[in-house]
């Protein structure tokens, strides 16, 4: 996979993950200087090219003069065992995907679940949206979501649905381990996720509206759900 960009690099670098090749654009400039240095005391090694060939390698001409050549690893199932865990029905959008994932991180998930079948996957796309924030989560596919959400529950997990007819989000009090289900970006949960949900939420709203795009409701539930299990004083 061909990445790009200062924060997917600094990202890179900050986790220690490892890359095939990294490329630099050719130049005198301070800052370039500075990443080479960050490079060489991580053990980094890296090639300086023109900048027409770092366009070539990653079809965009806005790449900072940083392009990356990576494998993707997905994880396996047995990282679903922390105290937060998030999991999409079949989210199809890159940029909610990556969105989410950044989301995520920020909000303290332990692992990030989604569909091998009609499901965006973990392309150079998620990486720039997610601002590289990608490589610090496990993300784990699964061929059937509903079985997963039988496991969880079955090893303590209570599991939410994200649900424009369920219960108001700020009345719902969470205890981990918690995990919490978002659903496609037109048709929401599927009918079986809903039915093995132990309970549906929403957000309320002060004026009436279809839905809020599915990244957006992410950004709110997550923080609230951190907020009342993980940031107590």
């Amino acid at each position: 996979m061909i990445v790009y960009g200062k924060s997917v690099l600094d990202e890179i670098v900050r986790i220690r993950y490892p890359v095939k090749k990294i490329y630099l654009r050719e130049s005198n400039n301070e800052k370039f200087q500075e990443i080479e240095e960050i490079l060489k005391k991580n053990g980094y090694h890296y090639i300086k090219t023109s900048a027409k060939h770092l366009e070539k390698l990653c079809g965009e001409e806005k790449n900072q003069g940083i392009v990356i050549d990576l494998d993707f690893n997905y994880a396996d199932e047995t990282y679903l065992d922390g105290d937060f865990i998030v999991l999409l029905d079949h989210i199809v959008d890159p940029h909610n995907l990556g969105a989410i994932i950044r989301t995520c991180v920020g909000a303290g998930v332990s692992a990030i679940v989604i569909t091998k079948d009609r499901s965006a996957k973990i392309t150079p796309a998620v990486v720039k949206v997610s601002a590289g924030t990608v490589f610090r989560i496990p993300v784990v596919i699964v061929t059937n979501i509903v079985y997963t959400i039988e496991k969880l529950k079955n090893k303590g997990y209570w599991v939410y649905g994200a649900d424009m007819n369920g219960k108001n989000l700020y009345e719902e009090g969470f205890i981990s381990p918690v995990a919490i289900v978002f659903g496609n970006e037109g048709e929401g949960l599927s009918r079986l996720v809903k039915e093995r949900c132990d309970q549906l939420i929403s957000i309320p709203m002060r004026s009436k509206i279809d839905s809020l795009n599915v990244s957006v409701s992410a950004g709110i539930i997550l923080f609230e759900i951190s907020r009342k299990c993980f940031m107590k004083r």
